[in-house]
């Protein structure tokens, strides 16, 4: 058999599966959820109730900026399940009393089997916390952040068409370094903006799309 003759090889199946798109679900309560909100009860209710409304208070802000760069190469699921234990040992995430941690905090909080121990992101935290009050000198951390909503939101229909960066999460993880924060990739900033609101990633057909209320307009007409 010639070359020309000879079938095309089928694409194997791993890469099939990959690109095979993941669409909302209909739960028993016959809401529309993304998966990955579809099952766990913890992370259906964080979806139904908090994930993607505006958050705009400082603390609030640097407790979700915390978490996220704690929540890097993990789960949510597992930050939502240590939550209570991390604002426990971080002073509520009270920004001045956790720039004010020192040596025996950190051993401290390495010693806590509560939350995530790894000093590099403790360290980061009490290092944001430093950042987040110079900030207050230009306008505070809320105002800093906001800054960077983009002008138009994604309006995704499967989770393909969900992005993870952005220009404006990477202009928002550029600014952040250059004011002293770590632990701002634009991914991790990214991740920010979907939970506060910022940009609403909400699948469109999901109960949750337009929830924050920033984004009038962007959901889908099903009619």
């Amino acid at each position: 058999m010639t070359n020309e003759q000879k079938k095309p090889a089928k694409p194997p199946a791993e890469r099939v599966a990959r690109v095979k798109p993941v669409h909302p679900v209909t739960g028993d309560d016959g809401l529309v959820r993304p998966p990955w909100a579809a099952t766990d009860l913890l992370l259906k209710h964080y979806y139904d109730t908090e994930w993607g409304m505006p958050i705009h208070d400082e603390r609030g802000l640097f407790e979700r900026l915390s978490l996220e760069a704690f929540q890097s190469g993990l789960s949510w699921l597992t930050i939502l399940r240590k939550r209570e234990a991390f604002r426990a040992a971080f002073a509520q995430f009270d920004p001045d009393k956790v720039a004010a941690f020192d040596q025996d905090d950190i051993a401290r909080l390495m010693d806590d089997a509560d939350i995530i121990r790894n000093r590099a992101k403790i360290l980061a935290t009490i290092n944001n916390a430093q950042a987040t009050i110079r900030l207050r000198a230009d306008g505070g951390l809320a105002d800093f952040i906001w800054s960077f909503k983009p002008p138009i939101t994604p309006m995704p229909r499967t989770m393909e068409e969900v992005p993870t960066t952005s220009a404006e999460s990477l202009a928002m993880s550029k600014a952040l370094r250059k004011r002293g924060f770590s632990f701002v990739g634009p991914t991790t900033m990214f991740a920010l903006m979907e939970a506060i609101g910022m940009v609403d990633t909400h699948l469109l057909e999901s109960h949750r799309r337009g929830s924050s209320g920033i984004w009038a307009g962007c959901g889908l007409d099903l009619s």
